[in-house]
């Protein structure tokens, strides 16, 4: 059709449409919701898409129906790319105001990209004194709206129940809104309307995206779980009475497969053990017995697979039999008497099928012919069978198959025979248990009778030389007391004797001797307190002692005394496992040596430590 018209040598015209107002043309074909063409002045369709040579006004004279190169599958050009013709934008009326249409000649309003699940629009250029009233009322032709936020400002944000909603509100961006008929400054504004990024939308976005991420997950996984192999069955645990019902499943032929599993299972495991033995022979003699009947069924199946193989050769023959008989009908026809009455082309069909059946029945003649080399090699190997050299080869392997029969017939009552052997030690050890049980028992139970005995008398035995070295130690406090005692009583007997004697050759009174009295009382009072302060709790160890030392060597160089925690940190030099707590007892134990004074006022009174042992001798 294009080379027919393009041959037509007539010049190519415009088609012009002239029209009165375009403005109402604009509108109705809009409404009809076609792109506006043809206004006054303006091509129809452009030269650069129209098909070179077409002339419309070839309807009149040829009578046929002038067709549009712009329709797409009607055979002339393709379907041509989208054009940026700009649509055209009614006025809308609402109760409370009214939306004008932005200039079509201007570019459409930028907007920024879209976010991801944006259901929230940013509106601009709202009028001041613009209420939420009316702008629902604009918008929610564009959808259900979920919330509005208005500012202060001539700007607000209105959220939608879906996202296909958006895309009818970016739809009223440049529109101009007069709000009734004033035309008051404040009462209009143009209106940009844009994409919004808020939390919420990309929240619900997120949630969407999992739910649609955890059902291809479980998709998947469902998919993998009907593509999976089934998992094979779990096998028991050893038992007696399990292995009972295996041995039997083992002579089953049907169940012989999964019953072998399970028997390599167990030994595998380790559960053959001396109790165990003679039963697991049983069953593998049970598997062994199975090799002869998988011998007869292999035999039965290379019996089926020769039968099966004369078949063939058989039905190849007849194939090959008819292949020759199609050749030679060719070749019958090729001759000069039928050839010339056939025409050029059945010639040339008879030669191609002639070539292809002589191709087929050369393939199968090679491949019968195979067959027959097997046939006659398998034969000439029957033949040599008959030779002494292949006899004696025969007997050989005769005789060794008998002997390796043999051989494992004894190793089996071999085997057989230790099986029997471990049985008889085994109730033997059985028997000598049971005798052997109650006696170890009670002998077990008097050994912990004894044990426990045992245990309660050492203790005792500790506890009584506990008390026997207690009682040693006051014996010998009380004869250093006796023997001190009397020692005193000596003296002061010996004293009471020389004073009498003064007494009778001075000529003394009584009032003297009631003196002598008098003193020999507080000697004895004095020498009480000595033995008294002999108990007292002296120093326990060498360190104590090493400690006072040190201690008092410090505190005589500082005559002014320190504080505990000045001496503390410099006895930790000496000592780093010393307390402070364990300086301080040493030093109260001591009051002749160390005396403890406060010094200062209020916050500042501190105590500190002195060396007063010269100061003690003297007083003692």
């Amino acid at each position: 059709a294009a080379d027919g018209l393009g041959s037509i040598a007539i010049d190519t015209t415009q088609l012009n449409m002239s029209v009165t107002d375009p403005t109402a043309w604009a509108t109705a074909m809009n409404n009809l919701g076609m792109v506006p063409v043809g206004l006054a002045g303006q091509q129809l369709v452009t030269d650069s898409i129209c098909v070179p040579g077409f002339d419309p006004s070839l309807s009149m004279m040829t009578g046929i129906t002038p067709i549009n190169p712009m329709i797409p599958g009607m055979g002339l050009v393709p379907p041509p790319p989208p054009t940026d013709v700009p649509v055209v934008k009614e006025i809308i009326h609402c109760k409370s105001c009214t939306l004008f249409p932005p200039n079509p000649n201007l570019p459409p309003p930028s907007t920024r990209e879209r976010p991801p699940g944006c259901k929230t629009v940013f509106v601009g250029g709202l009028p001041e004194n613009a209420t939420e009233e009316i702008i629902q009322e604009v918008f929610e032709q564009c959808g259900d709206i979920t919330a509005i936020r208005k500012s202060k400002k001539n700007f607000c944000h209105i959220r939608f129940a879906e996202e296909f909603m958006v895309d009818k509100a970016i739809y009223l961006s440049g529109y101009r809104m007069r709000l009734g008929s004033s035309t008051d400054k404040k009462d209009s504004g143009r209106l940009h309307v844009d994409f919004a990024q808020a939390r919420d939308d990309f929240y619900e976005w997120e949630c969407k995206q999992r739910m649609l991420a955890r059902e291809e997950r479980h998709r998947r996984k469902m998919e993998e779980d009907r593509l999976r192999p089934p998992s094979p069955p779990a096998i028991m645990h050893y038992s007696e009475h399990e292995a009972a019902l295996l041995a039997e499943k083992l002579k089953d032929d049907s169940k012989f497969s999964e019953a072998i599993t399970v028997l390599l299972t167990w030994i595998e495991r380790g559960e053959v053990n001396r109790r165990s033995a003679n039963q697991f022979y049983s069953m593998v003699q049970s598997a062994n017995s199975h090799v002869r009947r998988l011998m007869n069924e292999k035999a039965a199946h290379e019996q089926e697979m020769e039968q099966a193989k004369e078949t063939f050769k058989n039905a190849l023959t007849g194939i090959l039999t008819q292949f020759e008989q199609i050749v030679a009908v060719f070749n019958a026809s090729t001759r000069q008497k039928a050839w010339d009455h056939f025409s050029k082309a059945q010639r040339k069909n008879i030669d191609i099928w002639r070539k292809h059946s002589e191709e087929l029945r050369n393939a199968h003649s090679e491949q019968l012919m195979g067959i027959r080399r097997e046939e006659e090699m398998e034969m000439s190997d029957d033949d040599s069978g008959d030779n002494p050299s292949k006899k004696l080869r025969v007997d050989d392997s005769a005789l060794a198959a008998q002997a390796y029969a043999l051989k494992e017939e004894n190793d089996s009552l071999r085997w057989q025979l230790d099986a029997y052997r471990n049985e008889v030690e085994l109730l033997k050890q059985e028997k000598g248990q049971l005798f052997r049980t109650e006696e170890s028992l009670t002998k077990d139970q008097q050994l912990q009778f004894l044990q426990q005995t045992m245990q309660g008398m050492q203790q005792q035995l500790l506890s009584i030389q506990e008390e026997l070295n207690n009682k040693k130690s006051e014996l010998e406090q009380a004869k250093e007391e006796q023997t001190h005692t009397q020692a005193m009583l000596k003296v002061l007997q010996e004293q009471l004797k020389s004073a009498k004697e003064l007494v009778e050759i001075n000529g003394h009174d009584e009032s003297q001797a009631n003196e002598i009295n008098v003193l020999t009382v507080a000697l004895v009072n004095q020498d009480r307190e000595k033995t008294s302060e002999k108990r007292s709790p002296g120093l326990k160890s060498e360190k104590e002692a090493l400690l006072i030392g040190i201690i008092s060597t410090f505190l005589h160089v500082h005559p002014f005394g320190a504080n505990i925690e000045y001496l503390w940190s410099y006895m930790q030099q000496l000592d780093s496992r010393i307390s402070a707590n364990e300086i301080e007892m040493l030093l109260m134990r001591l009051p002749r040596m160390f005396k403890q004074e406060f010094t200062g006022v209020g916050a500042t009174l501190e105590k500190r430590w002195k060396f007063c042992a010269f100061e003690g001798i003297k007083t003692v």
